[in-house]
Protein backbone atom coordinates (compact mmCIF):
# COMPACT_ATOMS: atom_id res chain seq x y z
CA UNK A 1 0.00 0.00 0.00
CA UNK A 2 1.34 3.43 -0.97
CA UNK A 3 2.61 5.17 2.17
CA UNK A 4 1.17 8.54 1.17
CA UNK A 5 -2.32 7.10 0.61
CA UNK A 6 -2.12 5.26 3.95
CA UNK A 7 -1.16 8.43 5.83
CA UNK A 8 -3.84 10.54 4.13
CA UNK A 9 -6.52 7.90 4.75
CA UNK A 10 -5.51 7.51 8.39
CA UNK A 11 -5.49 11.26 9.03
CA UNK A 12 -8.83 11.67 7.26
CA UNK A 13 -10.35 8.93 9.39
CA UNK A 14 -8.89 10.44 12.56
CA UNK A 15 -10.31 13.86 11.68
CA UNK A 16 -13.78 12.40 11.20
CA UNK A 17 -13.72 10.36 14.43
CA UNK A 18 -12.41 13.15 16.66
CA UNK A 19 -14.51 15.89 15.05
CA UNK A 20 -17.74 13.94 15.52
CA UNK A 21 -16.78 13.16 19.13
CA UNK A 22 -16.08 16.81 19.99
CA UNK A 23 -19.18 17.94 18.13
CA UNK A 24 -21.23 15.81 20.52
CA UNK A 25 -19.65 17.51 23.53
CA UNK A 26 -20.23 20.94 21.98
CA UNK A 27 -23.89 20.51 20.99
CA UNK A 28 -24.97 19.08 24.34
CA UNK A 29 -22.95 21.70 26.26
CA UNK A 30 -24.82 24.44 24.41
CA UNK A 31 -28.09 22.63 25.06
CA UNK A 32 -27.24 22.47 28.78
CA UNK A 33 -26.36 26.20 28.79
CA UNK A 34 -22.75 25.49 29.73
CA UNK A 35 -20.63 28.37 28.40
CA UNK A 36 -18.23 27.48 25.58
CA UNK A 37 -15.48 29.83 24.44
CA UNK A 38 -14.24 28.02 21.36
CA UNK A 39 -15.08 25.19 18.99
CA UNK A 40 -11.99 24.42 16.98
CA UNK A 41 -11.54 22.45 13.79
CA UNK A 42 -8.10 20.89 14.06
CA UNK A 43 -5.72 21.48 16.96
CA UNK A 44 -3.79 24.67 17.83
CA UNK A 45 -1.88 26.68 16.88
CA UNK A 46 -4.78 28.64 15.47
CA UNK A 47 -4.75 29.45 11.78
CA UNK A 48 -7.79 31.70 11.58
CA UNK A 49 -11.01 32.56 13.41
CA UNK A 50 -13.79 31.69 10.97
CA UNK A 51 -16.50 33.63 12.79
CA UNK A 52 -17.88 34.32 16.26
CA UNK A 53 -21.48 33.74 17.30
CA UNK A 54 -23.21 33.92 20.69
CA UNK A 55 -19.86 34.27 22.43
CA UNK A 56 -18.33 31.19 20.77
CA UNK A 57 -15.31 31.45 18.48
CA UNK A 58 -15.29 28.98 15.59
CA UNK A 59 -11.69 28.51 14.59
CA UNK A 60 -9.59 26.67 12.05
CA UNK A 61 -6.31 25.33 13.44
CA UNK A 62 -3.10 24.09 11.86
CA UNK A 63 -2.96 20.49 13.10
CA UNK A 64 -5.58 18.52 11.12
CA UNK A 65 -6.44 16.02 13.86
CA UNK A 66 -10.15 16.46 14.44
CA UNK A 67 -11.31 19.23 16.73
CA UNK A 68 -11.75 20.42 20.31
CA UNK A 69 -14.12 22.26 22.63
CA UNK A 70 -12.76 24.89 25.03
CA UNK A 71 -15.19 25.60 27.84
CA UNK A 72 -15.31 29.01 29.46
CA UNK A 73 -12.67 29.58 32.11
CA UNK A 74 -10.58 26.50 31.36
CA UNK A 75 -7.37 28.46 30.73
CA UNK A 76 -6.11 25.56 28.58
CA UNK A 77 -6.31 23.11 31.51
CA UNK A 78 -7.37 19.56 30.74
CA UNK A 79 -10.03 19.41 33.42
CA UNK A 80 -10.80 20.60 36.94
CA UNK A 81 -11.63 24.26 36.22
CA UNK A 82 -13.96 26.23 34.02
CA UNK A 83 -17.64 26.20 33.18
CA UNK A 84 -17.93 22.46 32.61
CA UNK A 85 -16.19 21.54 35.86
CA UNK A 86 -18.37 23.98 37.78
CA UNK A 87 -21.62 22.65 36.35
CA UNK A 88 -23.86 20.37 38.38
CA UNK A 89 -23.38 16.62 37.74
CA UNK A 90 -26.86 16.38 36.16
CA UNK A 91 -25.72 18.86 33.48
CA UNK A 92 -22.11 17.75 33.26
CA UNK A 93 -22.62 14.00 32.77
CA UNK A 94 -24.75 14.34 29.57
CA UNK A 95 -22.01 16.52 28.06
CA UNK A 96 -19.36 13.88 28.76
CA UNK A 97 -21.60 11.08 27.49
CA UNK A 98 -22.38 12.94 24.26
CA UNK A 99 -18.91 12.50 22.74
CA UNK A 100 -18.80 8.69 22.99
CA UNK A 101 -22.46 8.42 21.95
CA UNK A 102 -21.74 10.43 18.80
CA UNK A 103 -19.03 7.90 17.92
CA UNK A 104 -21.57 5.12 18.42
CA UNK A 105 -24.12 6.88 16.21
CA UNK A 106 -21.46 7.49 13.56
CA UNK A 107 -20.65 3.77 13.45
CA UNK A 108 -24.34 2.88 13.19
CA UNK A 109 -24.81 5.39 10.34
CA UNK A 110 -21.76 4.14 8.40
CA UNK A 111 -22.81 0.50 8.67
CA UNK A 112 -26.40 1.37 7.67
CA UNK A 113 -25.31 3.27 4.55
CA UNK A 114 -22.96 0.47 3.50
CA UNK A 115 -25.63 -2.20 3.97
CA UNK A 116 -28.23 -0.11 2.15
CA UNK A 117 -25.92 0.34 -0.85
CA UNK A 118 -24.22 -3.06 -1.22
CA UNK A 119 -26.39 -5.34 0.90
CA UNK A 120 -25.92 -7.23 4.15
CA UNK A 121 -22.89 -9.56 4.17
CA UNK A 122 -23.44 -13.28 4.64
CA UNK A 123 -20.36 -15.29 5.59
CA UNK A 124 -19.71 -18.39 3.46
CA UNK A 125 -16.25 -19.27 4.76
CA UNK A 126 -12.86 -17.80 5.61
CA UNK A 127 -10.52 -16.48 2.93
CA UNK A 128 -6.90 -17.38 3.61
CA UNK A 129 -4.48 -14.46 3.55
CA UNK A 130 -0.84 -14.88 4.43
CA UNK A 131 0.41 -18.43 4.93
CA UNK A 132 3.46 -18.40 7.21
CA UNK A 133 6.44 -20.58 6.41
CA UNK A 134 7.26 -23.72 8.42
CA UNK A 135 3.78 -23.91 9.96
CA UNK A 136 1.06 -26.58 9.87
CA UNK A 137 -0.76 -24.56 7.20
CA UNK A 138 2.23 -24.33 4.85
CA UNK A 139 3.02 -28.02 5.29
CA UNK A 140 -0.60 -28.92 4.56
CA UNK A 141 -0.54 -26.97 1.27
CA UNK A 142 -2.77 -24.00 2.07
CA UNK A 143 -2.36 -21.14 -0.39
CA UNK A 144 -3.23 -17.44 -0.14
CA UNK A 145 -6.63 -16.91 -1.72
CA UNK A 146 -8.06 -20.29 -0.68
CA UNK A 147 -11.50 -20.10 0.91
CA UNK A 148 -11.75 -22.42 3.91
CA UNK A 149 -15.26 -23.90 3.92
CA UNK A 150 -15.06 -26.64 6.53
CA UNK A 151 -12.54 -27.77 9.12
CA UNK A 152 -12.87 -31.14 10.87
CA UNK A 153 -16.33 -31.42 9.34
CA UNK A 154 -17.49 -28.15 10.88
CA UNK A 155 -18.56 -24.94 9.18
CA UNK A 156 -16.18 -22.04 9.86
CA UNK A 157 -18.58 -19.17 9.23
CA UNK A 158 -18.80 -18.33 12.94
CA UNK A 159 -16.06 -16.22 14.50
CA UNK A 160 -13.60 -18.12 16.67
CA UNK A 161 -14.41 -21.61 15.35
CA UNK A 162 -10.98 -22.09 13.76
CA UNK A 163 -9.19 -21.20 16.99
CA UNK A 164 -11.49 -23.45 19.01
CA UNK A 165 -10.98 -26.43 16.70
CA UNK A 166 -7.22 -25.96 16.83
CA UNK A 167 -7.15 -25.93 20.63
CA UNK A 168 -9.33 -29.02 20.89
CA UNK A 169 -7.31 -31.02 18.38
CA UNK A 170 -3.63 -30.19 18.89
CA UNK A 171 -1.48 -32.89 17.30
CA UNK A 172 -4.46 -34.49 15.53
CA UNK A 173 -4.72 -34.65 11.75
CA UNK A 174 -7.81 -32.81 10.53
CA UNK A 175 -9.50 -32.60 7.15
CA UNK A 176 -9.93 -29.12 5.73
CA UNK A 177 -12.10 -28.36 2.70
CA UNK A 178 -11.03 -25.30 0.73
CA UNK A 179 -12.37 -23.66 -2.42
CA UNK A 180 -9.55 -23.01 -4.90
CA UNK A 181 -10.20 -21.72 -8.43
CA UNK A 182 -13.83 -22.82 -8.20
CA UNK A 183 -12.97 -26.36 -7.10
CA UNK A 184 -13.31 -27.88 -3.65
CA UNK A 185 -10.07 -29.49 -2.43
CA UNK A 186 -9.41 -31.53 0.70
CA UNK A 187 -6.24 -30.86 2.70
CA UNK A 188 -4.92 -32.55 5.83
CA UNK A 189 -3.60 -30.25 8.54
CA UNK A 190 -2.37 -30.88 12.09
CA UNK A 191 -2.75 -27.93 14.49
CA UNK A 192 0.39 -27.23 16.51
CA UNK A 193 2.40 -24.39 18.03
CA UNK A 194 3.86 -21.95 15.52
CA UNK A 195 5.46 -18.50 15.54
CA UNK A 196 5.56 -15.41 13.36
CA UNK A 197 8.84 -14.04 11.97
CA UNK A 198 9.03 -11.60 14.89
CA UNK A 199 8.85 -14.44 17.41
CA UNK A 200 5.20 -14.15 18.48
CA UNK A 201 4.07 -17.66 19.45
CA UNK A 202 0.62 -19.10 18.73
CA UNK A 203 -0.40 -22.26 20.54
CA UNK A 204 -2.45 -25.02 18.89
CA UNK A 205 -2.81 -23.02 15.69
CA UNK A 206 -2.42 -23.41 11.95
CA UNK A 207 -0.22 -20.59 10.67
CA UNK A 208 -2.39 -18.59 8.32
CA UNK A 209 -4.15 -15.26 8.39
CA UNK A 210 -7.78 -15.18 7.38
CA UNK A 211 -10.84 -13.01 7.11
CA UNK A 212 -14.52 -13.76 6.42
CA UNK A 213 -15.46 -14.56 2.84
CA UNK A 214 -18.78 -12.85 2.33
CA UNK A 215 -21.55 -12.45 -0.21
CA UNK A 216 -23.89 -9.49 0.04
CA UNK A 217 -27.67 -9.93 0.22
CA UNK A 218 -29.66 -6.85 -0.93
CA UNK A 219 -32.00 -5.32 1.67
CA UNK A 220 -34.12 -2.20 2.01
CA UNK A 221 -33.43 0.67 4.37
CA UNK A 222 -35.25 -0.92 7.34
CA UNK A 223 -33.26 -4.12 6.83
CA UNK A 224 -30.05 -2.11 6.57
CA UNK A 225 -30.87 -0.29 9.82
CA UNK A 226 -31.60 -3.57 11.62
CA UNK A 227 -28.41 -5.14 10.30
CA UNK A 228 -26.45 -2.04 11.30
CA UNK A 229 -27.77 -2.21 14.86
CA UNK A 230 -26.84 -5.91 15.04
CA UNK A 231 -23.38 -5.26 13.56
CA UNK A 232 -22.70 -2.36 15.92
CA UNK A 233 -23.77 -4.44 18.90
CA UNK A 234 -21.58 -7.33 17.76
CA UNK A 235 -18.56 -5.03 17.52
CA UNK A 236 -19.22 -3.73 21.05
CA UNK A 237 -19.40 -7.27 22.40
CA UNK A 238 -16.18 -8.26 20.62
CA UNK A 239 -14.31 -5.19 21.87
CA UNK A 240 -15.43 -5.73 25.45
CA UNK A 241 -14.57 -9.42 25.15
CA UNK A 242 -11.15 -8.52 23.81
CA UNK A 243 -10.52 -6.21 26.75
CA UNK A 244 -11.66 -8.94 29.10
CA UNK A 245 -9.24 -11.44 27.58
CA UNK A 246 -6.43 -8.89 27.60
CA UNK A 247 -6.93 -8.00 31.27
CA UNK A 248 -7.53 -11.64 32.23
CA UNK A 249 -4.33 -12.67 30.47
CA UNK A 250 -2.35 -9.93 32.20
CA UNK A 251 -3.46 -11.08 35.67
CA UNK A 252 -3.33 -14.78 34.82
CA UNK A 253 -7.06 -15.48 34.99
CA UNK A 254 -7.39 -16.44 31.33
CA UNK A 255 -5.14 -17.45 28.47
CA UNK A 256 -3.79 -14.53 26.45
CA UNK A 257 -5.73 -13.93 23.25
CA UNK A 258 -4.14 -15.66 20.27
CA UNK A 259 -2.12 -13.11 18.38
CA UNK A 260 -3.68 -10.50 20.56
CA UNK A 261 -2.00 -7.36 21.63
CA UNK A 262 -2.33 -3.64 21.78
CA UNK A 263 -1.61 -1.43 18.81
CA UNK A 264 -0.94 2.27 18.83
CA UNK A 265 -1.44 4.99 16.22
CA UNK A 266 1.26 3.52 13.97
CA UNK A 267 -0.34 0.07 14.10
CA UNK A 268 -3.79 1.51 13.39
CA UNK A 269 -2.40 3.50 10.46
CA UNK A 270 -0.77 0.36 9.02
CA UNK A 271 -3.99 -1.59 9.53
CA UNK A 272 -5.85 1.16 7.67
CA UNK A 273 -3.53 0.70 4.70
CA UNK A 274 -3.98 -3.08 4.81
CA UNK A 275 -7.76 -2.74 4.90
CA UNK A 276 -7.81 -0.36 1.92
CA UNK A 277 -5.48 -2.63 -0.04
CA UNK A 278 -7.67 -5.68 0.62
CA UNK A 279 -11.18 -4.19 0.54
CA UNK A 280 -10.99 -0.72 -0.99
CA UNK A 281 -13.27 2.11 0.06
CA UNK A 282 -15.90 -0.20 1.59
CA UNK A 283 -13.26 -1.76 3.82
CA UNK A 284 -12.02 1.69 4.81
CA UNK A 285 -15.48 2.82 5.92
CA UNK A 286 -16.14 -0.43 7.79
CA UNK A 287 -12.79 -0.01 9.55
CA UNK A 288 -13.72 3.59 10.40
CA UNK A 289 -16.99 2.37 11.92
CA UNK A 290 -15.20 -0.28 13.97
CA UNK A 291 -12.72 2.26 15.32
CA UNK A 292 -15.59 4.63 16.09
CA UNK A 293 -17.20 1.90 18.21
CA UNK A 294 -13.83 1.32 19.87
CA UNK A 295 -13.64 5.01 20.78
CA UNK A 296 -17.14 4.75 22.23
CA UNK A 297 -16.11 1.86 24.48
CA UNK A 298 -12.68 3.26 25.39
CA UNK A 299 -13.98 6.68 26.35
CA UNK A 300 -16.57 5.21 28.69
CA UNK A 301 -13.97 3.28 30.70
CA UNK A 302 -13.78 4.76 34.24
CA UNK A 303 -10.20 5.90 33.71
CA UNK A 304 -9.18 9.44 34.71
CA UNK A 305 -8.37 11.67 31.71
CA UNK A 306 -11.07 9.89 29.65
CA UNK A 307 -14.75 10.80 29.46
CA UNK A 308 -15.56 7.80 31.63
CA UNK A 309 -13.21 9.06 34.33
CA UNK A 310 -14.84 12.48 34.31
CA UNK A 311 -18.24 10.83 34.55
CA UNK A 312 -16.98 8.79 37.51
CA UNK A 313 -15.81 11.96 39.29
CA UNK A 314 -19.20 13.55 38.59
CA UNK A 315 -21.04 10.54 40.03
CA UNK A 316 -18.86 10.73 43.15
CA UNK A 317 -19.69 14.43 43.43
CA UNK A 318 -23.38 13.60 43.03
CA UNK A 319 -23.12 10.96 45.75
CA UNK A 320 -21.49 13.53 48.05
CA UNK A 321 -24.55 15.74 47.75
CA UNK A 322 -22.96 18.09 45.22
CA UNK A 323 -19.77 18.60 47.22
CA UNK A 324 -17.02 18.90 44.66
CA UNK A 325 -13.70 17.13 44.88
CA UNK A 326 -10.74 19.49 45.33
CA UNK A 327 -9.93 20.70 41.79
CA UNK A 328 -6.17 20.45 42.33
CA UNK A 329 -6.43 16.79 43.40
CA UNK A 330 -8.73 15.93 40.52
CA UNK A 331 -6.41 17.70 38.07
CA UNK A 332 -3.42 15.83 39.51
CA UNK A 333 -5.12 12.44 39.11
CA UNK A 334 -6.08 13.31 35.53
CA UNK A 335 -2.55 14.51 34.75
CA UNK A 336 -0.96 11.34 36.13
CA UNK A 337 -3.43 9.16 34.23
CA UNK A 338 -2.81 11.13 31.05
CA UNK A 339 0.95 10.67 31.37
CA UNK A 340 0.44 6.95 32.02
CA UNK A 341 -1.69 6.66 28.86
CA UNK A 342 0.91 8.52 26.82
CA UNK A 343 3.61 6.23 28.20
CA UNK A 344 1.59 3.17 27.22
CA UNK A 345 1.04 4.55 23.72
CA UNK A 346 4.79 5.19 23.43
CA UNK A 347 5.64 1.63 24.45
CA UNK A 348 3.06 0.16 22.09
CA UNK A 349 4.32 2.39 19.28
CA UNK A 350 7.81 0.94 19.68
CA UNK A 351 6.32 -2.51 19.08
CA UNK A 352 4.39 -1.12 16.09
CA UNK A 353 7.61 0.23 14.58
CA UNK A 354 9.40 -3.11 15.05
CA UNK A 355 6.53 -4.94 13.33
CA UNK A 356 6.56 -2.39 10.51
CA UNK A 357 10.30 -2.91 9.97
CA UNK A 358 9.82 -6.69 9.99
CA UNK A 359 6.81 -6.31 7.66
CA UNK A 360 4.51 -8.26 9.97
CA UNK A 361 0.86 -7.79 9.05
CA UNK A 362 -1.20 -6.03 11.72
CA UNK A 363 -4.38 -7.96 10.90
CA UNK A 364 -2.94 -11.44 10.35
CA UNK A 365 -3.30 -14.35 12.72
CA UNK A 366 -4.78 -17.84 12.88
Amino acid sequence: MDLFITIVAFLGMLIILVFVHELGHFVVARWMDIPVEEFGIGYPPRAVTLFERNGVKYTLNWLPLGGFVRFAGEDNSVYGAGSLAQARPARKIPVMLAGPLMNLLLAFFIFMVIFAIIGVPHTTGQRIGEVFESTPASEAGFQPGDVLLRLDGQSVTERGVITQIGRQNEGTSLTAVVLRNGEQIELTVTPDDWSTPDGKVFESGFGFGYKPEEENIPVGLPGAAAASAAQTGDVIVRIIGGFGKLIGGMVGLTEPADGGGLVGPIGIARATGEVIEESGSVGFWKWTAILSVMLFVLNLLPIPALDGGHILFSLIEWGRGGKKLPPEKEAMVNAISFLALMGLILLVSVSDIVQAIQKVSVLSGG
